[in-house]
């Protein structure tokens, strides 16, 4: 076989995948949009906030709240705000819902730190905040970081009052303190996974006294009164809160080539954004009608009434679908959902838990994962081969960079998504979205390329006839 051959019979039969940047690649507009995704991820450090900022966006847009039994044409631009905490929206489509939607999935809570119930506390004349974990985290990365507190507070007649410490300008932060090295020989020689007791991810709020010092708990009484001043709450308001602390500082630029983002909380604003931006930008009333799915309560399972198992997103799509006398049942199955979530990137620093051949990289797309789950495909949904096919062909017709991943070798570990909740309703379905760096750390990193691919992918699933 001559070389020539050789080469075209290499090129024809086998995979080339390439790196984004060796492809038609619009930098401009990746950078935009990247500048687009930091100032939301700045705005947005809570689901809560985050959800804010997407109904800021959204009605900037053109979107209005929807009310049950409004009348719906095709070109018309709802939401639904979910308690404050998950956000659904729709861009009605020219054909009926009987033929089905275009549901992008995505999560816009990410790990964190709650306040328990009663989390003021005084010790060795030091005023403290008790935390309990949210979602998958390695505890030992949460200490000596600065962090903010962002939620509310729900006073006994209702009132909520936002809580904001360390997020404005000058603001101070808080801190968990950890040992000194001089001190930690016997906590060095602990796991990982246990040499930061999760009881001990305690926030460090002050320790000047208040009053003579024959009183007790001067340092908590002093911070509860700041906090009332600022406020107006007490402690027993405490109990009727919701109150997060979350890594302090803004996201920014990683490299020296300013290739990569880094930022608390890609996991999973990373694709929430690529979902809510490829709606937003759709310029014309799409073929089917565009759905675009921001839940809450993922990183614990999606239960609860803003996660992806509650009835809400059922109860929209069942009230739109009512408005064009369509049974919801026959617009679930004739629709197909992308589960938006991030996915593992490779890091040859850690390469012995990565299968090299099926891993996700950095800079050649937005990340296929046809099923997730652990061991042995547990808590996945697996999605059929014709669902990949048309995603694959839709991104291929679109230009889109994709890879087709898996997170990790078989037994190392694993992972969920929405995805087998939308499955679960009759929805095909397939988990996509960019691969991350750190994920679940307070310090996350992903490549501007792969965000913007993502991006591209969403909004070609949109726009998609069929």
């Amino acid at each position: 076989m001559e070389n020539k051959e050789f080469k075209e019979l290499k090129e024809r039969l086998l995979s080339t995948k390439k790196n984004g940047y060796d492809r038609p690649l619009d930098e401009a507009a990746m950078e935009a949009y990247c500048d687009g995704y930091k100032a939301f991820l700045n705005a947005g450090k809570t689901e809560r906030l985050c959800a804010a900022e997407t109904v800021r966006l959204a009605e900037a847009r053109g979107y209005r709240p929807y009310v049950r039994g409004m009348a719906l044409s095709a070109g018309d631009k709802v939401y639904l705000s979910n308690r404050g905490k998950a956000v659904l929206l729709a861009h009605i489509g020219e054909k009926s819902l009987a033929e089905g939607a275009q549901i992008a999935a995505a999560h816009i809570d990410s790990p964190r730190l709650d306040l328990k119930p009663n989390p003021l506390y005084e010790e060795a004349e030091l005023a403290y905040f008790k935390t309990h974990y949210y979602g998958g985290i390695r505890k030992y990365q949460w200490v000596t970081i600065p962090m903010e507190l962002h939620g509310v507070v729900v006073l006994r007649d209702g009132t909520s009052v936002p809580v904001n410490i360390g997020g404005g300008p000058g603001d101070p932060r808080l801190v968990i303190t950890d040992l000194l090295p001089h001190l930690g020989a016997e906590q060095g020689k602990k796991p990982l996974a246990t040499a930061i007791p999760a009881e001990t991810l305690n926030l460090l709020l002050g320790s000047r006294p208040l009053g003579g010092e024959e009183e007790s708990g001067r340092v908590k009484l002093a911070v509860m009164k700041l906090l009332n001043d600022k406020y107006g709450i007490t402690e027993d308001d405490f109990a009727s809160a919701e109150l997060e602390a979350v890594p302090a500082g803004d996201a920014c630029d990683i490299g020296l080539d300013r290739s990569m983002i880094g930022a608390y909380g890609h996991d999973d604003r990373v694709c929430a954004y690529a979902a809510l931006k490829a709606l937003l930008d759709l310029e014309k009333t799409p073929a089917r009608t565009a759905v675009c799915v921001l839940a809450d309560k993922e990183e614990i399972g999606s239960d609860g009434v803003t996660g992806m198992q509650s009835a809400a997103f059922d109860t929209f799509m069942e009230d739109l679908c009512e408005a064009q006398g369509v049974p919801v049942r026959v617009c679930f199955e004739r629709s197909f959902c992308l589960s938006a979530d991030v996915t593992a990137a490779y890091d040859p620093h850690y390469a012995d838990v990565y299968e090299k051949r099926n891993a996700a990289y950095f800079n050649y797309g937005v990340g296929l994962c046809k099923y997730t789950g652990a061991r042995g495909k547990s808590g996945a949904s697996d999605a059929d081969a014709e669902t990949v096919a048309y995603v694959r062909r839709v991104f291929d017709d679109a230009g889109v960079a994709w890879q087709i991943t898996e997170m990790g070798k078989v037994d190392a570990g694993g992972g969920g998504t929405v995805a087998m909740y939308m499955a679960n309703r009759n929805i095909a379905t397939l988990d996509a979205g960019v691969p991350v760096l750190s994920m679940h750390a307070p310090f996350e990193t992903v490549a501007k390329l792969d965000c913007y691919e993502t991006y591209r992918g969403m909004k070609a699933l949109y726009e998609a006839k069929s």
